[in-house]
């Protein structure tokens, strides 16, 4: 929209409504979490199955959803009315969820590896036997999309019938934020990695100031938002949620931000499709499952040419699919077009390899 001809509340009795909501501090956005019971509870994480909804009849293979770090996994159920899980277990899909929880510094020494290696596996373990299925369906986000195709590649014997990365950026030199910062990095990088060693990771309120400078158009630009969509509830919902989501960032664990400071600063190994995990490397050209790929059109964290380089990285998958979408690094997972765009994909192509 031009700052020339910004949007006009047009009506103005839900504007004043809304105002006094915001101003007596009730709440716009249903920031319930969907049903869901604890299945598991393994070092480090917890899997939860969402219960099914009363009338709607189950069907398709179990979806198993897999967070970054740092990020809290309520990034899947934001806020009812515009919620992945709630989506799904709508439509009748059994639908699982790791939670790595809070990071502290017990959790210094785990690299990627223990996420890879441990963590996924065991997850995917419990579901299968939860649920009594063939295998997941596995799709993660951000980071945890990256975790997923590495799994995916790392134990080709694992149950899993297809793997899903949304906004995970694969090629990092295709990332602007990240031209910029390796020049600072040449300067700050020893002081950087003496920190996060001195104090086992990196505090939470850095890595939410990250994901704040990342979408520093939108961030400034907030109050302008909210005032010309005064009227517009499920709007101001959707910031509200995106700020309750913000406000419970994590800490990243020391090993695991020393493994990924190295790629995005200098090897940029993603890219190449092998990564040393563990003491042997890892290919995503050993992947041989169906791959889907979403990329957000307005992500500065994992802009299209950065994602979709995933596609190149693993020629032998019998299927794959690329979903160009609406939305930034959150927006494209859970903003209100998902539902329409992101949300339908995924489920169409999970139908398709049900069987």
């Amino acid at each position: 929209m031009s700052l020339l001809a910004p949007r006009i509340p047009r009506d103005l009795h839900a504007a004043g409504a809304n105002l006094q909501d915001k101003l007596r501090r009730r709440p716009l956005a249903d920031l319930r979490q969907t049903p869901r019971t604890l299945v598991k509870v393994t070092e480090h994480a917890s899997l939860y199955r969402y219960d099914p909804v009363p009338g709607v009849q189950q069907h398709g293979h179990p979806l198993l959803l897999v967070p970054p770090l740092a990020a809290p996994a309520l990034a899947f159920d934001l806020r009812r009315g515009n919620s992945v899980v709630e989506h799904f277990v709508h439509e009748g899909r059994p639908v699982y969820l790791i939670d790595y929880g809070p990071v502290s510094f017990e959790h210094k020494d785990q690299g990627i590896e223990h996420w890879v290696d441990t963590v996924i596996p065991k997850a995917i373990g419990h579901v299968v036997a939860d649920a009594g299925a063939p295998g997941v369906h596995l799709a993660g986000w951000s980071l945890g999309g990256i975790f997923t195709m590495l799994a995916t590649a790392a134990d080709p014997s694992l149950p899993i019938l297809t793997a899903t990365a949304v906004a995970s950026p694969f090629d990092l030199r295709q990332v602007p934020l990240l031209a910029i910062a390796r020049p600072v990095n040449a300067v700050v990088g020893p002081l950087v990695g003496a920190a996060y060693r001195g104090i086992g990771g990196v505090p939470a309120t850095l890595t939410r100031l990250g994901f704040q400078i990342s979408a520093i158009d939108k961030y400034l630009t907030k109050p302008f938002a909210m005032l010309t969509h005064a009227d517009d509830r499920d709007f101001l919902a959707q910031l509200e949620a995106v700020d309750h989501f913000m406000d419970n960032m994590y800490a990243y664990p020391g090993r695991t931000f020393g493994q990924l400071y190295h790629v995005i600063m200098r090897s940029n190994e993603f890219a190449t499709g092998t990564m040393q995990l563990g003491g042997r490397p890892v290919h995503l050209a050993d992947i041989d499952k169906p791959v889907l790929v979403v990329a957000g059109l307005g992500d500065t964290l994992a802009p299209l040419p950065a994602v979709e380089h995933l596609l190149e990285l693993v020629p032998h998958a019998p299927d794959t699919q690329l979903v160009e979408a609406p939305g930034g690094h959150l927006g494209v997972l859970t903003g209100r077009a998902a539902k329409r765009t992101t949300w339908p994909a995924m489920e169409g192509f999970y139908a398709r390899h049900d069987t």
